[in-house]
């Protein structure tokens, strides 16, 4: 198959896979909102479910029947969502809103002001910046350092602002944690 073929194919797949976002998604947030999930998480799990799926655009000309074929990833997608968020409970692991990181380090006693503090919690937060995955890592490093907004970065990495926005906010969730980990040792 030609290269044009190809990019004809991948068209097509894309348009199907746009029809069966905008009739399926309703479906999909319905059942996640009556599982209990808010509609923010509601939200990131249907946007990945997508991406996931436009990463494997070629596959799609096999699938007969795209929207049973997406309810199928959908469903082994809420199992494991439910499995993690049940082992992340026998942990007793919890998530940190991006809030409370200042509440956090208020509580522990610490003064993020007194300079030992600060060039410790400095180091640790660069640390857990590299450790972050590159897409979520130059989402944050593009705003806090580049001072750009979702729609600047956007439109010079041709990503959705949907995108970007769950992956700072997952980046978010693995920064707190990971200053949560440094408060307490």
């Amino acid at each position: 198959m030609g290269i044009a073929a190809r990019i004809e194919k991948d068209e097509q797949s894309r348009k199907r896979l746009e029809a069966a976002y905008h009739s399926e998604k309703p479906r999909f947030m319905a059942r996640l909102r009556s599982s209990g999930k808010n509609l923010e998480d509601a939200e990131d799990i249907v946007h990945d479910l997508y991406v996931e799926t436009m990463e494997r655009l070629s596959l799609l000309n096999s699938v007969h029947n795209l929207p049973a074929w997406l309810n199928s990833l959908f469903g082994r997608r809420l199992i494991d969502v439910w499995r993690r968020e049940r082992t992340r409970a026998a942990a007793e692991e919890i998530d940190v809103a991006e809030e409370t990181l200042r509440e956090i380090i208020t509580s522990t006693g610490l003064d993020p002001l007194d300079t030992f503090v600060r060039e410790n919690m400095v180091d640790a937060l660069n640390d857990a910046l590299r450790a972050l995955p590159k897409e979520q890592r130059e989402v944050v490093e593009a705003q806090v350092f580049g001072g750009l907004t979702f729609k600047e970065i956007a439109e010079k990495t041709g990503e959705s602002i949907d995108t970007l926005t769950a992956r700072k906010r997952y980046a978010l969730r693995k920064l707190s944690f990971a200053l949560r980990h440094w408060i307490e040792d």
